[in-house]
């Protein structure tokens, strides 16, 4: 079963974010007390701890959630493989994958410490449908796969 193993915000962007114990998550906003939340399409940040154990895999130390900037880290589902459109419940809050990974305008400390990062391939971007709260521990449906995909 795929779960939320953190939920991770920063009242200010350029800092790492913090795990928080629940999230509220709002229609055409996205995590509230999250400094990248908006009225835009990438409200809420994805990665999953299969990605982050790659890095740690080629000696970065330290990767605690929220060291990527991601929002939600995420077990046991394989989210860079999601396509734009998927629907995916966080708790019972539904949601939508709006990107696949992002340009690194400015490369993060731990890319300038290995010479990669993951967040830009294997991160992944949602806007939320329905408002609620979300906890570590929730899990993780798909319910519709986007349109390059087999219906969920």
């Amino acid at each position: 079963m795929a779960t939320i193993e953190a939920i991770n915000i920063s009242e200010t962007r350029g800092v790492f974010k913090k795990p928080v114990e629940r999230a509220q998550l709002r229609l055409r906003h996205g995590i509230v007390g999250d400094a990248h939340a908006g009225d835009w399409h990438r409200q809420i940040s994805l990665l999953a701890q299969e990605s982050i154990d790659k890095m740690t895999a080629l000696g970065v130390e330290g990767l605690d959630p929220g060291k990527f900037a991601e929002n939600i880290t995420t077990k046991g589902i394989c989210l860079h493989t999601l396509p734009v459109g998927t629907q995916l419940y966080l708790g019972d809050c539904l949601t939508e994958v709006t990107q696949i990974g992002k340009k690194c305008h400015q490369h993060c400390e731990i890319y300038k410490k290995v010479g990669k990062c993951i967040m830009p391939t294997e991160g992944i971007f949602v806007k939320v449908l329905t408002e609620g709260t979300i906890r570590p521990g929730d899990a993780i449906r798909v319910v519709r796969k986007g349109a390059c995909g087999e219906p969920g």
